[in-house]
């Protein structure tokens, strides 16, 4: 996941995994444009919580947890998206409806989201356990301690770890 600092995510996005994805997450507008812009060829892409920018290059979805519920309107239009969704809670994962995969966090302490209580990754496993839909730990996961994250996990998301 990209975040709003100015980093190599290109450089970044070059280095991930064979099967990787970056879901481009910039507050402004006009920065997410030009940050997708840059990274489409390089990785599969998921635009966060702009699905008209996600229409417009033609790559997938990805909707904060307050906008979940819309995941089922946007498959309506565009069913060949890969559609996901933030969740920090089970009841949140619950709702998961029409979405491929949910990003759970915050699992560990993370500079992101400070002040945030992580879930730790019991808590997170079991969360994942229950979920209708492959769930991805996030949150100050690193290369240390991603060898915690139970298999209950389909796999890891990462920000500041990947720079």
């Amino acid at each position: 996941m990209t975040d709003d600092r100015d980093a190599d995510w290109a450089g970044a996005a070059r280095r991930l995994p064979h099967g990787s994805l970056v879901v481009v997450r910039a507050r402004n507008a006009g920065t997410r444009a030009v940050l997708a812009e840059a990274l489409v060829g390089i990785a599969p892409l998921l635009i966060a919580d702009d699905p008209v920018l996600a229409a417009d290059i033609g790559v997938g979805l990805h909707l904060p947890e307050a906008r979940m519920r819309e995941a089922l309107h946007w498959r309506c239009r565009y069913p060949h998206w890969i559609i996901t969704s933030s969740a920090h809670s089970l009841r949140a994962l619950m709702r998961a409806q029409a979405l491929d995969a949910v990003f759970l966090s915050p699992v560990f302490p993370t500079g992101s989201h400070k002040g945030a209580v992580p879930l730790t990754p019991a808590r997170a496993a079991f969360i994942a356990a229950a979920a209708p839909v492959p769930v991805y730990a996030l949150g100050g996961v690193t290369a240390r301690n991603a060898a915690r994250i139970a298999p209950a996990f389909s796999g890891i998301a990462a920000i500041s770890s990947l720079l």
